[in-house]
Protein backbone atom coordinates (compact mmCIF):
# COMPACT_ATOMS: atom_id res chain seq x y z
CA UNK A 1 0.00 0.00 0.00
CA UNK A 2 1.06 3.44 -0.82
CA UNK A 3 2.33 6.05 2.09
CA UNK A 4 -0.06 8.09 3.97
CA UNK A 5 -0.59 11.81 3.85
CA UNK A 6 3.12 12.71 3.59
CA UNK A 7 2.44 16.46 5.36
CA UNK A 8 0.17 15.47 7.80
CA UNK A 9 -2.21 18.59 7.82
CA UNK A 10 -3.55 17.35 11.45
CA UNK A 11 -0.73 18.34 13.31
CA UNK A 12 -1.78 22.26 13.43
CA UNK A 13 -4.76 21.15 15.12
CA UNK A 14 -2.49 20.21 17.76
CA UNK A 15 -1.67 23.65 19.08
CA UNK A 16 -4.11 23.10 22.09
CA UNK A 17 -2.16 20.34 23.33
CA UNK A 18 1.53 20.48 25.07
CA UNK A 19 2.82 18.07 21.95
CA UNK A 20 2.42 15.68 19.62
CA UNK A 21 4.06 12.45 21.22
CA UNK A 22 3.07 10.59 24.18
CA UNK A 23 4.09 8.27 27.28
CA UNK A 24 5.00 4.70 26.15
CA UNK A 25 4.15 2.67 29.31
CA UNK A 26 4.41 -0.88 28.81
CA UNK A 27 1.77 -2.04 30.27
CA UNK A 28 -1.85 -0.83 32.61
CA UNK A 29 -0.27 -3.15 35.75
CA UNK A 30 2.51 -1.04 35.48
CA UNK A 31 0.24 2.47 35.59
CA UNK A 32 -1.63 0.82 38.52
CA UNK A 33 1.36 0.16 40.53
CA UNK A 34 2.37 3.38 39.97
CA UNK A 35 -0.84 4.93 41.11
CA UNK A 36 -0.70 2.25 44.24
CA UNK A 37 3.26 4.01 45.11
CA UNK A 38 2.05 7.71 44.39
CA UNK A 39 -1.44 7.12 46.79
CA UNK A 40 -2.54 4.18 47.69
CA UNK A 41 -5.24 5.32 49.48
CA UNK A 42 -7.17 7.04 46.66
CA UNK A 43 -10.16 6.02 45.71
CA UNK A 44 -9.91 4.19 42.61
CA UNK A 45 -13.96 2.23 42.25
CA UNK A 46 -16.82 3.12 43.08
CA UNK A 47 -19.78 0.80 42.99
CA UNK A 48 -23.10 2.38 44.49
CA UNK A 49 -22.52 3.16 47.86
CA UNK A 50 -18.78 1.42 48.53
CA UNK A 51 -15.27 2.27 47.24
CA UNK A 52 -12.14 0.72 46.96
CA UNK A 53 -9.18 2.45 46.94
CA UNK A 54 -5.96 1.35 45.17
CA UNK A 55 -4.53 -0.58 48.56
CA UNK A 56 -7.99 -2.24 48.43
CA UNK A 57 -7.76 -3.32 44.70
CA UNK A 58 -4.07 -3.91 44.89
CA UNK A 59 -4.64 -6.56 48.48
CA UNK A 60 -7.72 -8.19 46.44
CA UNK A 61 -5.72 -9.13 43.64
CA UNK A 62 -2.71 -10.20 45.24
CA UNK A 63 -5.03 -12.92 47.02
CA UNK A 64 -6.73 -13.65 43.93
CA UNK A 65 -3.49 -14.16 41.95
CA UNK A 66 -2.55 -16.71 44.72
CA UNK A 67 -5.50 -18.65 44.54
CA UNK A 68 -5.56 -18.93 40.99
CA UNK A 69 -0.98 -19.72 40.75
CA UNK A 70 -2.36 -22.49 43.61
CA UNK A 71 -4.99 -23.68 41.33
CA UNK A 72 -2.22 -24.27 38.52
CA UNK A 73 -2.49 -21.35 36.12
CA UNK A 74 0.25 -21.36 33.53
CA UNK A 75 1.71 -18.53 32.03
CA UNK A 76 -0.48 -17.21 29.08
CA UNK A 77 -3.39 -19.39 29.92
CA UNK A 78 -6.75 -17.65 28.97
CA UNK A 79 -8.94 -17.01 31.73
CA UNK A 80 -12.46 -15.95 30.75
CA UNK A 81 -14.09 -12.91 32.42
CA UNK A 82 -17.89 -13.06 31.48
CA UNK A 83 -19.12 -9.84 33.95
CA UNK A 84 -21.06 -6.70 34.07
CA UNK A 85 -19.18 -3.43 35.81
CA UNK A 86 -18.52 -4.43 39.25
CA UNK A 87 -15.31 -4.06 41.16
CA UNK A 88 -15.00 -8.34 40.30
CA UNK A 89 -14.13 -7.70 36.73
CA UNK A 90 -11.32 -4.99 37.95
CA UNK A 91 -10.07 -7.08 40.33
CA UNK A 92 -9.82 -10.37 38.20
CA UNK A 93 -8.44 -8.81 35.60
CA UNK A 94 -5.46 -7.48 37.97
CA UNK A 95 -5.07 -10.50 38.97
CA UNK A 96 -4.83 -12.32 35.72
CA UNK A 97 -2.13 -9.71 34.57
CA UNK A 98 -0.63 -10.46 37.75
CA UNK A 99 0.12 -13.97 37.26
CA UNK A 100 0.84 -13.25 33.41
CA UNK A 101 -2.27 -15.21 31.85
CA UNK A 102 -4.50 -13.83 29.18
CA UNK A 103 -7.99 -12.67 30.27
CA UNK A 104 -10.50 -12.85 27.64
CA UNK A 105 -13.65 -10.47 28.26
CA UNK A 106 -17.05 -11.69 27.33
CA UNK A 107 -20.15 -10.30 27.03
CA UNK A 108 -22.46 -11.74 30.03
CA UNK A 109 -25.76 -11.88 27.99
CA UNK A 110 -24.13 -14.34 25.62
CA UNK A 111 -26.38 -17.38 25.32
CA UNK A 112 -24.41 -21.46 25.28
CA UNK A 113 -24.87 -21.32 21.26
CA UNK A 114 -22.66 -18.29 21.26
CA UNK A 115 -20.04 -18.96 23.56
CA UNK A 116 -19.26 -22.49 22.02
CA UNK A 117 -17.54 -20.92 19.43
CA UNK A 118 -15.56 -18.53 21.67
CA UNK A 119 -14.51 -21.27 24.10
CA UNK A 120 -13.58 -23.50 21.37
CA UNK A 121 -11.60 -20.94 19.91
CA UNK A 122 -9.32 -19.72 22.89
CA UNK A 123 -10.14 -22.96 25.34
CA UNK A 124 -10.31 -20.56 29.05
CA UNK A 125 -8.89 -22.86 31.94
CA UNK A 126 -10.69 -19.95 34.46
CA UNK A 127 -13.76 -18.46 33.97
CA UNK A 128 -15.41 -15.33 36.12
CA UNK A 129 -18.74 -15.61 35.98
CA UNK A 130 -22.10 -15.19 38.07
CA UNK A 131 -24.16 -18.08 39.40
CA UNK A 132 -27.26 -17.09 37.08
CA UNK A 133 -25.07 -17.67 34.68
CA UNK A 134 -23.16 -20.93 35.45
CA UNK A 135 -25.87 -23.73 33.43
CA UNK A 136 -25.33 -21.33 29.90
CA UNK A 137 -20.99 -21.39 30.85
CA UNK A 138 -21.24 -25.20 31.69
CA UNK A 139 -23.05 -26.07 28.44
CA UNK A 140 -21.36 -24.11 26.12
CA UNK A 141 -17.79 -25.87 27.93
CA UNK A 142 -19.45 -28.99 27.65
CA UNK A 143 -19.79 -28.52 23.55
CA UNK A 144 -16.20 -26.83 23.26
CA UNK A 145 -14.37 -30.17 25.12
CA UNK A 146 -13.40 -27.84 27.62
CA UNK A 147 -13.05 -28.19 31.29
CA UNK A 148 -12.95 -24.52 32.52
CA UNK A 149 -12.25 -24.13 36.92
CA UNK A 150 -15.35 -21.64 37.48
CA UNK A 151 -15.05 -18.36 39.88
CA UNK A 152 -18.67 -18.01 40.83
CA UNK A 153 -19.01 -13.55 41.55
CA UNK A 154 -21.61 -11.94 43.14
CA UNK A 155 -22.96 -8.77 41.58
CA UNK A 156 -24.29 -7.74 45.38
CA UNK A 157 -20.60 -7.78 46.90
CA UNK A 158 -18.69 -4.51 47.36
CA UNK A 159 -22.25 -2.71 47.46
CA UNK A 160 -25.27 -2.70 50.03
CA UNK A 161 -27.43 -0.40 47.81
CA UNK A 162 -28.97 -3.53 46.43
CA UNK A 163 -30.51 -1.63 43.25
CA UNK A 164 -33.27 -3.49 41.94
CA UNK A 165 -33.20 -1.77 38.73
CA UNK A 166 -29.52 -3.07 37.58
CA UNK A 167 -28.92 -5.82 40.07
CA UNK A 168 -30.10 -9.32 39.72
CA UNK A 169 -32.16 -11.70 42.19
CA UNK A 170 -30.29 -12.66 44.60
CA UNK A 171 -28.37 -16.04 43.50
CA UNK A 172 -26.35 -18.83 45.80
CA UNK A 173 -23.55 -20.24 44.49
CA UNK A 174 -23.73 -23.46 43.15
CA UNK A 175 -22.64 -26.64 45.13
CA UNK A 176 -18.97 -27.60 43.67
CA UNK A 177 -18.12 -24.19 42.51
CA UNK A 178 -15.86 -21.58 44.16
CA UNK A 179 -17.33 -18.41 45.09
CA UNK A 180 -14.95 -15.41 44.61
CA UNK A 181 -14.97 -14.16 47.78
CA UNK A 182 -14.03 -17.72 49.10
CA UNK A 183 -10.69 -17.66 46.31
CA UNK A 184 -9.74 -14.37 48.19
CA UNK A 185 -10.09 -15.85 51.23
CA UNK A 186 -8.29 -19.11 50.53
CA UNK A 187 -5.57 -16.79 48.93
CA UNK A 188 -5.02 -14.02 51.53
CA UNK A 189 -1.92 -13.51 52.86
CA UNK A 190 0.28 -15.11 50.58
CA UNK A 191 3.29 -13.61 48.35
CA UNK A 192 2.61 -13.42 44.47
CA UNK A 193 5.59 -12.50 42.48
CA UNK A 194 6.80 -9.34 41.49
CA UNK A 195 5.65 -9.92 37.63
CA UNK A 196 5.75 -6.81 35.26
CA UNK A 197 4.63 -7.84 31.53
CA UNK A 198 6.93 -7.03 28.46
CA UNK A 199 5.20 -3.83 26.40
CA UNK A 200 4.75 -6.13 23.44
CA UNK A 201 3.64 -9.27 24.95
CA UNK A 202 0.07 -10.54 24.44
CA UNK A 203 -1.99 -8.41 27.24
CA UNK A 204 -5.72 -8.91 26.51
CA UNK A 205 -7.94 -11.02 23.93
CA UNK A 206 -10.82 -9.60 22.69
CA UNK A 207 -13.47 -10.40 20.44
CA UNK A 208 -14.94 -8.05 18.36
CA UNK A 209 -18.68 -7.34 18.88
CA UNK A 210 -19.75 -9.15 15.75
CA UNK A 211 -22.48 -6.67 13.77
CA UNK A 212 -21.05 -7.13 10.78
CA UNK A 213 -20.05 -11.27 10.99
CA UNK A 214 -18.81 -13.62 13.17
CA UNK A 215 -16.87 -12.33 15.90
CA UNK A 216 -12.81 -12.78 15.63
CA UNK A 217 -10.27 -12.30 18.74
CA UNK A 218 -8.13 -9.20 18.68
CA UNK A 219 -5.13 -10.06 20.44
CA UNK A 220 -3.57 -6.75 21.83
CA UNK A 221 0.13 -6.05 23.56
CA UNK A 222 0.08 -4.82 27.36
CA UNK A 223 1.49 -1.34 25.67
CA UNK A 224 -1.51 -0.37 23.43
CA UNK A 225 -3.43 -0.71 26.29
CA UNK A 226 -1.22 1.62 28.67
CA UNK A 227 -0.23 3.88 25.80
CA UNK A 228 -4.12 4.47 25.27
CA UNK A 229 -4.65 4.88 28.60
CA UNK A 230 -2.30 7.38 29.45
CA UNK A 231 -3.37 9.32 25.97
CA UNK A 232 -6.98 9.87 26.68
CA UNK A 233 -5.14 11.60 30.16
CA UNK A 234 -2.88 13.92 28.31
CA UNK A 235 -5.70 14.49 25.27
CA UNK A 236 -8.36 15.32 27.64
CA UNK A 237 -5.97 16.91 30.24
CA UNK A 238 -7.31 15.01 32.87
CA UNK A 239 -5.13 14.40 35.80
CA UNK A 240 -5.61 12.75 39.75
CA UNK A 241 -8.72 14.09 40.36
CA UNK A 242 -10.34 12.38 37.51
CA UNK A 243 -13.77 10.40 38.08
CA UNK A 244 -14.47 8.31 35.21
CA UNK A 245 -18.58 7.68 34.84
CA UNK A 246 -17.99 3.93 33.40
CA UNK A 247 -21.00 3.82 30.60
CA UNK A 248 -19.33 1.65 28.54
CA UNK A 249 -19.05 -2.19 29.32
CA UNK A 250 -15.72 -3.46 31.03
CA UNK A 251 -15.83 -6.60 28.25
CA UNK A 252 -15.73 -3.71 25.62
CA UNK A 253 -12.43 -2.49 24.92
CA UNK A 254 -14.00 1.42 25.89
CA UNK A 255 -13.80 -0.30 29.25
CA UNK A 256 -10.60 -2.01 29.70
CA UNK A 257 -8.71 1.39 27.75
CA UNK A 258 -11.45 4.37 28.35
CA UNK A 259 -12.27 3.50 31.55
CA UNK A 260 -9.84 1.42 33.64
CA UNK A 261 -6.33 2.02 31.76
CA UNK A 262 -7.22 5.86 31.73
CA UNK A 263 -8.00 5.97 35.59
CA UNK A 264 -4.86 4.00 36.43
CA UNK A 265 -3.01 6.05 34.12
CA UNK A 266 -3.86 9.35 36.12
CA UNK A 267 -4.46 7.27 39.96
CA UNK A 268 -8.10 8.74 39.70
CA UNK A 269 -11.36 6.97 40.22
CA UNK A 270 -14.18 4.73 38.16
CA UNK A 271 -17.82 4.92 39.04
CA UNK A 272 -19.10 1.92 38.12
CA UNK A 273 -22.95 0.46 38.03
CA UNK A 274 -23.05 -2.89 37.09
CA UNK A 275 -24.85 -2.37 33.59
CA UNK A 276 -26.07 1.08 31.89
CA UNK A 277 -29.92 1.72 32.97
CA UNK A 278 -30.79 5.49 32.48
CA UNK A 279 -32.55 6.51 35.95
CA UNK A 280 -30.15 4.12 37.84
CA UNK A 281 -27.18 6.01 35.76
CA UNK A 282 -28.65 9.45 36.55
CA UNK A 283 -28.42 8.55 40.35
CA UNK A 284 -24.67 7.88 39.97
CA UNK A 285 -24.26 11.13 38.16
CA UNK A 286 -25.90 12.93 40.96
CA UNK A 287 -24.58 11.11 43.63
CA UNK A 288 -20.51 10.97 42.55
CA UNK A 289 -20.32 13.74 40.62
CA UNK A 290 -18.09 12.29 37.52
CA UNK A 291 -15.84 14.60 35.15
CA UNK A 292 -15.12 12.73 32.00
CA UNK A 293 -17.23 9.85 30.34
CA UNK A 294 -16.49 8.41 27.44
CA UNK A 295 -19.78 5.96 25.56
CA UNK A 296 -22.29 5.19 23.04
CA UNK A 297 -24.50 7.82 21.81
CA UNK A 298 -27.55 5.72 22.29
CA UNK A 299 -26.47 5.84 25.83
CA UNK A 300 -26.01 9.69 25.76
CA UNK A 301 -29.35 10.23 24.01
CA UNK A 302 -30.95 8.28 26.34
CA UNK A 303 -29.94 10.65 29.44
CA UNK A 304 -30.80 13.03 27.50
CA UNK A 305 -34.10 12.27 27.21
CA UNK A 306 -35.15 11.77 30.67
CA UNK A 307 -37.83 13.73 31.57
CA UNK A 308 -36.09 15.45 35.10
CA UNK A 309 -32.40 15.96 33.98
CA UNK A 310 -30.73 19.17 34.03
CA UNK A 311 -27.93 21.02 33.30
CA UNK A 312 -27.10 20.53 36.85
CA UNK A 313 -26.68 17.29 36.25
CA UNK A 314 -24.04 17.52 33.92
CA UNK A 315 -21.70 20.52 35.32
CA UNK A 316 -19.34 18.22 37.08
CA UNK A 317 -18.25 16.73 33.61
CA UNK A 318 -15.33 18.61 32.20
CA UNK A 319 -15.19 16.50 28.91
CA UNK A 320 -17.38 13.94 27.47
CA UNK A 321 -16.90 11.40 24.46
CA UNK A 322 -18.58 9.30 22.17
CA UNK A 323 -17.78 6.78 19.74
CA UNK A 324 -18.57 3.50 18.23
CA UNK A 325 -21.11 4.46 15.90
CA UNK A 326 -21.91 7.74 13.59
CA UNK A 327 -23.56 11.00 16.44
CA UNK A 328 -25.87 13.05 14.17
CA UNK A 329 -24.89 16.65 14.37
CA UNK A 330 -28.44 17.29 15.02
CA UNK A 331 -28.25 15.36 18.56
CA UNK A 332 -25.14 17.31 19.57
CA UNK A 333 -26.76 20.44 18.83
CA UNK A 334 -29.67 18.95 20.80
CA UNK A 335 -27.66 18.01 24.03
CA UNK A 336 -25.71 20.75 23.95
CA UNK A 337 -28.93 22.76 23.97
CA UNK A 338 -30.41 20.90 26.84
CA UNK A 339 -27.47 20.20 29.38
CA UNK A 340 -24.81 22.62 28.37
CA UNK A 341 -21.59 19.93 27.26
CA UNK A 342 -20.61 19.68 23.91
CA UNK A 343 -20.10 16.46 22.82
CA UNK A 344 -16.96 15.29 21.37
CA UNK A 345 -16.19 12.91 18.87
CA UNK A 346 -13.65 9.68 19.06
CA UNK A 347 -13.18 6.88 16.13
CA UNK A 348 -11.38 3.59 17.43
CA UNK A 349 -12.19 -0.43 16.70
CA UNK A 350 -11.11 -3.71 19.02
CA UNK A 351 -8.28 -3.90 16.90
CA UNK A 352 -6.76 -0.57 17.54
CA UNK A 353 -7.32 -0.82 21.59
CA UNK A 354 -9.84 1.86 21.30
CA UNK A 355 -9.05 5.30 20.06
CA UNK A 356 -7.09 6.48 16.77
CA UNK A 357 -8.83 10.01 16.07
CA UNK A 358 -10.21 11.99 18.70
CA UNK A 359 -11.50 15.79 18.31
CA UNK A 360 -9.39 17.75 20.37
CA UNK A 361 -10.43 19.20 23.65
CA UNK A 362 -11.76 22.80 23.11
CA UNK A 363 -12.40 22.63 19.84
CA UNK A 364 -15.81 21.75 17.85
CA UNK A 365 -15.73 18.92 15.40
CA UNK A 366 -17.01 20.52 11.74
CA UNK A 367 -19.60 18.65 9.98
CA UNK A 368 -18.35 18.04 5.97
CA UNK A 369 -20.64 20.20 3.86
CA UNK A 370 -20.60 17.20 1.18
CA UNK A 371 -21.98 14.40 3.22
CA UNK A 372 -23.23 16.25 6.20
CA UNK A 373 -21.07 13.78 8.29
CA UNK A 374 -19.72 15.01 11.83
CA UNK A 375 -15.82 14.87 11.45
CA UNK A 376 -14.80 11.69 14.12
CA UNK A 377 -11.53 14.00 15.13
CA UNK A 378 -7.93 13.52 13.58
CA UNK A 379 -5.48 11.07 14.70
CA UNK A 380 -4.15 11.04 17.85
CA UNK A 381 -0.33 11.36 18.85
CA UNK A 382 1.94 8.74 16.94
CA UNK A 383 -0.96 7.67 14.65
CA UNK A 384 -0.96 7.98 11.20
CA UNK A 385 -3.86 7.78 8.56
CA UNK A 386 -4.44 7.86 5.20
CA UNK A 387 -7.64 7.14 2.82
CA UNK A 388 -6.91 4.60 -0.23
CA UNK A 389 -8.70 3.59 -3.10
CA UNK A 390 -9.62 0.13 -4.14
CA UNK A 391 -6.00 -0.64 -5.38
CA UNK A 392 -4.04 0.55 -2.01
CA UNK A 393 -3.10 3.74 -3.19
CA UNK A 394 -3.44 7.06 -1.17
CA UNK A 395 -6.35 9.23 -2.10
CA UNK A 396 -6.18 13.02 -1.97
CA UNK A 397 -8.04 14.63 0.63
CA UNK A 398 -11.76 15.27 -0.29
CA UNK A 399 -11.88 11.78 -2.00
CA UNK A 400 -13.85 8.88 -0.16
CA UNK A 401 -11.87 5.76 -0.05
CA UNK A 402 -10.92 2.96 2.99
CA UNK A 403 -9.46 4.32 6.39
CA UNK A 404 -6.10 2.68 7.10
CA UNK A 405 -4.63 3.49 10.40
CA UNK A 406 -0.53 2.61 12.03
CA UNK A 407 0.14 3.30 15.31
CA UNK A 408 1.65 1.40 18.87
CA UNK A 409 -2.49 1.02 19.67
CA UNK A 410 -2.73 -1.58 16.50
CA UNK A 411 -3.36 -5.43 17.62
CA UNK A 412 -0.82 -7.74 16.90
CA UNK A 413 -2.70 -10.36 15.45
CA UNK A 414 -6.35 -12.30 15.33
CA UNK A 415 -6.12 -15.42 17.18
CA UNK A 416 -5.85 -18.43 15.23
CA UNK A 417 -6.94 -16.48 12.10
CA UNK A 418 -3.90 -15.98 10.20
CA UNK A 419 -5.26 -15.19 6.83
CA UNK A 420 -7.54 -12.87 8.36
CA UNK A 421 -4.68 -11.50 9.75
CA UNK A 422 -3.23 -11.05 6.58
CA UNK A 423 -6.12 -9.21 4.94
CA UNK A 424 -6.43 -6.61 7.81
CA UNK A 425 -2.82 -5.78 8.80
CA UNK A 426 -0.99 -4.98 5.38
CA UNK A 427 2.67 -2.83 5.87
CA UNK A 428 1.69 -2.90 9.18
CA UNK A 429 -1.37 -0.94 8.38
CA UNK A 430 -4.71 -1.81 10.00
CA UNK A 431 -7.41 -1.62 7.26
CA UNK A 432 -10.65 -0.82 8.91
CA UNK A 433 -13.36 -1.14 6.85
CA UNK A 434 -14.86 2.03 6.97
CA UNK A 435 -15.38 4.10 4.26
CA UNK A 436 -13.75 7.97 4.92
CA UNK A 437 -13.08 11.41 4.05
CA UNK A 438 -10.12 13.87 4.80
CA UNK A 439 -10.22 17.34 4.30
CA UNK A 440 -7.72 19.67 3.65
CA UNK A 441 -6.89 20.56 7.37
CA UNK A 442 -7.01 17.26 8.24
CA UNK A 443 -10.23 16.38 9.79
CA UNK A 444 -11.07 12.62 9.35
CA UNK A 445 -14.91 12.01 8.14
CA UNK A 446 -16.73 8.76 8.77
CA UNK A 447 -18.95 7.79 5.66
CA UNK A 448 -20.34 4.59 6.39
CA UNK A 449 -19.17 0.97 6.55
CA UNK A 450 -18.05 -0.67 3.31
CA UNK A 451 -20.43 -3.79 4.21
CA UNK A 452 -23.57 -1.23 4.68
CA UNK A 453 -23.70 0.34 1.28
CA UNK A 454 -27.22 0.34 -0.62
CA UNK A 455 -26.99 0.02 -4.00
CA UNK A 456 -30.60 1.11 -4.87
CA UNK A 457 -31.17 1.16 -9.02
CA UNK A 458 -27.59 1.08 -9.38
CA UNK A 459 -27.22 4.42 -6.84
CA UNK A 460 -24.90 4.27 -4.06
CA UNK A 461 -27.04 4.72 -0.70
CA UNK A 462 -24.85 5.46 2.40
CA UNK A 463 -27.14 4.61 5.68
CA UNK A 464 -25.43 7.40 7.36
CA UNK A 465 -26.77 10.32 5.61
CA UNK A 466 -30.14 9.46 5.42
CA UNK A 467 -29.82 8.51 9.25
CA UNK A 468 -28.44 11.88 10.05
CA UNK A 469 -31.29 13.55 8.36
CA UNK A 470 -34.35 11.56 10.11
CA UNK A 471 -31.93 12.46 13.72
CA UNK A 472 -33.38 15.93 12.57
CA UNK A 473 -36.88 15.02 13.15
CA UNK A 474 -37.82 16.31 16.37
CA UNK A 475 -39.87 12.96 17.58
CA UNK A 476 -37.07 10.79 16.75
CA UNK A 477 -35.09 8.94 19.20
CA UNK A 478 -33.40 6.22 17.45
CA UNK A 479 -32.45 5.62 13.54
CA UNK A 480 -31.21 2.94 10.96
CA UNK A 481 -31.53 2.42 7.99
CA UNK A 482 -30.84 -0.85 5.99
CA UNK A 483 -31.36 -2.08 2.01
CA UNK A 484 -34.64 -4.29 1.85
CA UNK A 485 -34.57 -6.49 -1.36
CA UNK A 486 -36.25 -5.48 -4.02
CA UNK A 487 -37.10 -7.22 -7.47
CA UNK A 488 -37.34 -3.85 -9.31
CA UNK A 489 -34.58 -1.57 -8.15
CA UNK A 490 -32.28 -4.67 -6.70
CA UNK A 491 -32.59 -2.76 -2.98
CA UNK A 492 -34.81 -0.18 -1.66
CA UNK A 493 -33.95 2.31 1.60
CA UNK A 494 -35.87 1.28 4.62
CA UNK A 495 -35.60 2.69 7.68
CA UNK A 496 -36.38 1.58 11.45
CA UNK A 497 -36.89 4.26 13.97
CA UNK A 498 -38.02 4.65 17.73
CA UNK A 499 -39.67 7.73 18.81
CA UNK A 500 -38.90 9.90 21.84
CA UNK A 501 -41.68 9.56 24.49
CA UNK A 502 -45.19 11.27 23.97
CA UNK A 503 -44.88 12.53 20.64
CA UNK A 504 -47.19 10.96 17.51
CA UNK A 505 -45.85 10.63 13.60
CA UNK A 506 -46.56 8.24 11.13
CA UNK A 507 -44.14 6.82 9.02
CA UNK A 508 -45.57 8.67 5.73
CA UNK A 509 -44.85 11.49 7.95
CA UNK A 510 -41.00 11.03 8.12
CA UNK A 511 -40.84 9.83 4.59
CA UNK A 512 -42.01 13.40 3.54
CA UNK A 513 -39.64 14.45 5.86
CA UNK A 514 -36.46 12.67 4.23
CA UNK A 515 -38.32 13.72 0.58
CA UNK A 516 -37.79 17.04 0.88
CA UNK A 517 -33.97 17.10 2.56
CA UNK A 518 -32.65 14.04 -0.11
CA UNK A 519 -32.20 12.94 -3.77
CA UNK A 520 -35.04 10.95 -4.76
CA UNK A 521 -33.16 7.83 -4.39
CA UNK A 522 -31.57 8.72 -1.04
CA UNK A 523 -35.19 8.84 0.46
CA UNK A 524 -36.62 5.75 2.30
CA UNK A 525 -39.38 4.66 0.87
CA UNK A 526 -40.63 2.44 3.37
CA UNK A 527 -40.13 3.81 7.49
CA UNK A 528 -40.56 1.25 10.44
CA UNK A 529 -41.79 2.60 14.06
CA UNK A 530 -40.60 0.32 16.52
CA UNK A 531 -40.26 0.79 20.14
CA UNK A 532 -36.84 0.30 20.75
CA UNK A 533 -34.03 -0.51 18.01
CA UNK A 534 -31.92 -3.75 18.36
CA UNK A 535 -28.59 -2.93 19.87
CA UNK A 536 -25.39 -4.29 21.03
CA UNK A 537 -24.44 -4.28 24.89
CA UNK A 538 -22.31 -1.59 24.00
CA UNK A 539 -24.83 0.73 22.54
CA UNK A 540 -24.87 0.20 18.76
CA UNK A 541 -27.41 -0.01 16.45
CA UNK A 542 -27.13 -3.62 14.96
CA UNK A 543 -28.31 -2.51 11.42
CA UNK A 544 -27.37 -6.47 10.60
CA UNK A 545 -29.90 -7.96 12.69
CA UNK A 546 -32.10 -5.68 10.82
CA UNK A 547 -31.36 -6.03 7.09
CA UNK A 548 -31.22 -10.20 7.84
CA UNK A 549 -35.02 -9.27 9.43
CA UNK A 550 -35.52 -7.88 5.71
CA UNK A 551 -34.03 -10.61 3.83
CA UNK A 552 -35.74 -13.37 5.74
CA UNK A 553 -39.15 -11.60 4.78
CA UNK A 554 -38.60 -11.29 1.11
CA UNK A 555 -37.47 -14.65 1.24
Amino acid sequence: MSDAFPNRPWLSLYTKLADETQPRPDSVLELFRKALTTAPDAVAVTYFDHSLTYRDLDSASDALASWLLKKGIAFEDRVALILQNDPQFVIGLLAVWKVGALPVPMNPMYRSTELNGLFGDCAPRFIFCYADNCDNILAAAKVAEISPKLIICDPRNFQSRDDERVLPPVCPTPEGQTGFAEALEEGAGQVVPDFLPAGDAPGLLLYTSGTTGKPKGALLPHSAMAINGALFCKWCALDNSVRILAIAPLFHITGVVCHIATAFAQGGSIVLNYRFEPYSILDAIRATRPTYTIGAITALIALMNLPDITREDFASFESIYSGGAPIPPSVRSEFFERLGKLIYTSFGMTESTSATHLCPLGVEAPVDPESGALAIGVPVFDTDAKVIDEDGNTVPPGVAGELCVKGPQVMLRYWNKPEQTAETLVDGWLRTGDIAVMDEAGWFYLVDRKKDVIIASGFKVWPREVEDVLYAHPAIREAAVVGAPDAYRGETVKAYVSLKANVKVTSDDLVTHCRARLASYKAPRLVEIMEDLPKTVTGKIQRNELRQSETETTS
